[in-house]
């Protein structure tokens, strides 16, 4: 459903106040931040998007901060305030929704004059063998992932070159968007799908004075995604080590605003493993369905859920997933593995 103009205009939570039309400029990227930007951040509840949040905060930006949650985007607004945000606006939203993406954006060029910078990091995840996913949870997954990234991109490209100086769009994708592991066919089409776009993306731009596109690849990473996924598994997954805080990500995400590339991958296992799906498929066929049941599977058991795809989760508030657990868990499981192993081979 799309936001009405009033639903738009409302402020949750603001601080400092807003500035009015043409105080802002995109000033602070070229002379090191001297004026505090206007930033987007979508998907901002939790992850990736709350700690991104926080870092633009305590660079004293203004934020408008949007996902489908309101209580955490409410919560997530004090903690900005606090960190020394300029000021915060908040605007639920879901970006699936393009008549709402096209009515937020419209909202804050109104209210703030400009668009300096949009970092979107929403996204969705589902676990199970394709042929047991049903086609809601697929078709969901891609409308996120994919759909929503393109409704997003297309308002700020149009934003940006309308406005003086253009602005700066940082897009997160994933490691799985450049190899392939069992189980996670949703996520793993959608990433695909939305790296090709962003690269489409930065091809068109170049003519496009003043617009930066810039897209973010991180490998396991310590966030909410995983409890909050959809499973037809029986199982849940967790992070492969090695696995990055949310933080890291962050830090990627404000040098893509401050200094645009075409990619910045996070992970220092990133480059190895892409190396092994291209270089060498037969032997990354042979290996990655076992590691991934070792290590990008939570060993615990979960009943059937959607998860997060259809509505938004009350919990958990943080942008953390199972901190330092998912480590634990695979050293577990390969020790469990290898005593069953020395067990049978004892046996008589």
């Amino acid at each position: 459903m799309a936001l009405s103009d009033t639903e738009l205009t409302i402020t949750i939570l603001e601080w400092r106040g807003a500035p009015r039309m043409g105080e802002t400029s995109l000033a602070g990227y070229s002379r090191g931040m001297a004026d505090p930007r206007i930033v987007l951040v979508l998907g901002a509840s939790g992850g990736i998007g709350k700690a991104t949040a926080l870092m633009l905060a305590a660079r004293g930006d203004h934020l408008v901060l949007t996902a489908r949650g309101v209580p955490r985007l409410q919560e997530l607004s004090s903690e900005c305030a606090r960190a020394g945000a300029a000021s915060v606006w908040v605007v639920p939203a879901d970006v699936t929704d393009r008549a709402a993406v096209e009515a937020m954006l419209d909202g804050i060029v109104g209210r703030f004059g400009r668009i300096d910078g949009i970092v979107h990091t929403a996204g969705v995840a589902a676990y199970g063998r394709f042929v047991d996913i049903s086609p809601d949870i697929l078709e969901r997954v891609v409308a996120t992932n994919l759909f929503g990234t393109a409704n997003v991109a297309r308002g700020a490209m149009r934003r940006f070159a309308d406005q003086d100086g253009g602005g700066r769009l940082v897009v997160v994708g994933s490691l799985l968007g450049k190899i392939a592991t069992p189980f996670m066919s949703p996520y793993i089409a959608s990433k695909w799908g939305l790296h090709g776009l962003v690269r489409v993306l930065q091809v068109e731009a170049r003519t496009m004075p003043g617009v930066d596109i810039t897209l973010v690849s991180p490998g396991g990473v310590d966030t909410p995604i995983y409890r909050w996924s959809a499973t037809v598994l029986g199982r849940k997954g967790q992070p492969p080590p090695p696995v990055d805080p949310p933080e890291k990500v962050a830090r990627a995400i404000g040098a893509a605003l401050d200094r645009p590339r075409r990619e910045i991958s996070v992970g220092v296992a990133n480059p190895v493993a892409v190396l092994g799906f291209r270089v060498f498929p037969g032997l990354y066929d042979v290996m990655v369905t076992p590691l991934m049941r070792t290590f990008g599977l939570d060993p615990s058991p979960s009943p059937e859920t959607p998860g997060n795809l259809f509505e938004s989760q009350p919990e958990p508030r943080t942008s953390y997933g199972d901190r330092n657990a998912a480590p634990v868990r695979a050293v577990r499981a390969i020790v469990n593995k290898a005593a069953a192993l020395v067990s049978v081979r004892r046996a008589p």
